[in-house]
């Protein structure tokens, strides 16, 4: 048995030379070199100058296993990446997070696995650059509750197939993100996906839509046209809301879907289709069955496969993060940052979201337009989103009257420089040790305000890495921030980066 090479180089990032040795005498074995990186500054540049058959990522003292993967998926070129002696959850974890990471090896090596894993990262290089498309151009299904994390399971394991998928959920759920994350973790990735909203197109004008028409097929059609279905050929079609399609059309499509061919309007020669077909609908389909307004046939063709993703009203845990992923889309788009108080989130938190996600992307943009670079306090909130009995008028749009009452940094909980919201049911160390910081005296002389903001900073963050040992990410999580940002502060301050965590 061997591996189907499409780079006859391995990348080891390792700084362990026995490790090296070790694993370059059984990749010789079968036929690779293995090339050895310990600086991983120089990653992103040896990456862009050759390609590798796949890279092995062991332990690099002060990187995390999250930095080296973010630079893998940036570059056009990035192979897949197979984990050295992780612990279980860690590669679970990166696995989630990083679709290109195709395995996880102990060492000593033995020929056998590293054989599997192998011919797995070659069958995902086929497609050049799927890594970014994946983590780059194509949204992702935000939320760490179990109801997320049991859909990304689904769309994980139905992606390596050719099965049809019907997609259910109330509008705004993030439908189409699911289709198109399908699509971007299956072999069609580098096709073309082609949605179809078949609930926009009047129905005498679909099946032109879906199948093309040839010139002089009907008053209006002066040119011939390719159809969806062409379009997405070797790639995958998306019909999105299949239930407001008619009935004449379903047979229509339905014969598609049986025999793997279609006609153009006004033409009898029979074209072939290769097109994955993924489906989705806010409707309930088996009650339209009863009520004769959708075929029974065509449903069990389109729902080999079902998702049925929750309504935000179920996953509460999930808005904070969902709300964070829409701040940080308008900061990079915009340049408007945006800061939400505890109780401002914690309304939030309380409401039933009959928009789902979409709703909530709305509410953030229109604070953000109301706000620009400002703190959105539980009253900046439109009076639906203020829990019940709690209502309170929100002042007339002027942004220089949002400080007139100033808010406490203590209740700032996120915004452009934090990830995560404040967990309120956690008091952790480093908040207990707030007594212990130096107190601001003032004397006749004064004082520096600016040195002195710095050293409380100072000192905050050498509390919060005494606290988690040292370990950046965990400190970051302590303070609220970003791991990138407390790193920069690090870096300023000329303060010990202290341990990553990989």
């Amino acid at each position: 048995m061997s591996a189907d090479k499409t780079a006859d180089s391995i990348l080891l990032i390792e700084q362990n030379p026995d490790i090296f040795n070790e694993i370059k005498s059984l990749l010789a074995f079968i036929g690779y070199d293995t090339v050895l990186l310990s600086n991983t500054d120089q990653l992103a540049s040896l990456l862009q100058e050759k390609a590798f058959g796949a890279v092995l990522l062991g332990k690099v003292p002060g990187e995390t296993a999250n930095r080296v993967l973010r630079v893998m998926s940036d570059q056009d070129k990035s192979a897949a990446v197979i984990l050295l002696n992780f612990p279980e959850d860690q590669f679970n974890a990166h696995r989630e997070q990083w679709p290109f990471v195709v395995g996880n090896l102990t060492l000593p090596l033995r020929h056998e696995p590293v054989i599997e894993v192998l011919n797995r990262a070659q069958s995902l290089r086929g497609a050049t650059g799927v890594a970014k498309r994946i983590l780059g151009n194509v949204p992702k299904l935000g939320g760490t509750s179990a109801a997320v994390q049991y859909v990304r399971k689904m769309i994980e394991q139905v992606a390596r197939t050719d099965a049809s998928v019907l997609i259910l959920g109330e509008s705004g759920t993030g439908k189409e993100v699911v289709a198109r994350n399908i699509q971007a973790l299956s072999s069609r990735c580098k096709a073309n996906f082609v949605p179809v909203n078949c609930g926009a197109i009047p129905g005498e004008l679909l099946e032109s839509e879906l199948f093309g028409h040839e010139k002089g097929a009907f008053t209006g059609a002066i040119t011939a046209r390719q159809g969806r279905f062409e379009l997405a050929e070797k790639g995958t079609l998306f019909l999105d809301e299949i239930g407001d399609m008619g009935l004449t059309m379903q047979v229509k499509l339905l014969r598609v879907l049986q025999e793997r061919s279609f006609e153009r309007v006004g033409s009898n020669r029979s074209i072939s289709a290769d097109v994955r077909i993924l489906a989705a609908t806010h409707r309930d389909l088996e009650k339209h069955i009863r009520e004769g307004k959708f075929r029974e046939d065509l449903y069990y063709r389109l729902n080999v496969f079902p998702i049925e993703l929750p309504a935000l009203r179920e996953r509460l845990d999930d808005v904070p993060e969902l709300l964070q992923d829409q701040l940080d889309k308008i900061a990079r788009a915009n340049q408007v940052n945006l800061r939400f108080t505890t109780s401002a989130l914690d309304a939030l938190c309380q409401y039933s979201w009959p928009g789902n996600v979409r709703e909530l992307g709305n509410l953030a943009e229109r604070l953000s337009i109301l706000y620009p670079d400002s703190v959105v306090d539980i009253k900046h909130l439109p009076a639906k989103y203020q829990p019940a009995g709690k209502k309170l008028s929100s002042p007339p749009f002027d942004p220089a009257r949002m400080f007139a009452d100033p808010i406490d940094d203590d209740e700032i909980l996120m915004g452009s420089d934090s990830i995560y919201p404040r967990d309120v049911s956690r008091v952790n160390q480093a908040e207990q040790d707030k007594s212990s910081l130096t107190p601001l005296k003032l004397g006749d002389a004064g004082l520096d305000l600016k040195e002195h903001l710095a050293q409380l900073e100072m000192q905050i963050i050498q509390q919060a890495l005494d606290v988690s040992g040292g370990v950046v990410a965990h400190a970051a999580e302590l303070l609220k921030m970003r791991r990138t940002t407390l790193v920069e502060k690090l870096k300023k301050y000329g303060m010990s980066a202290g341990k990553e965590i990989s």
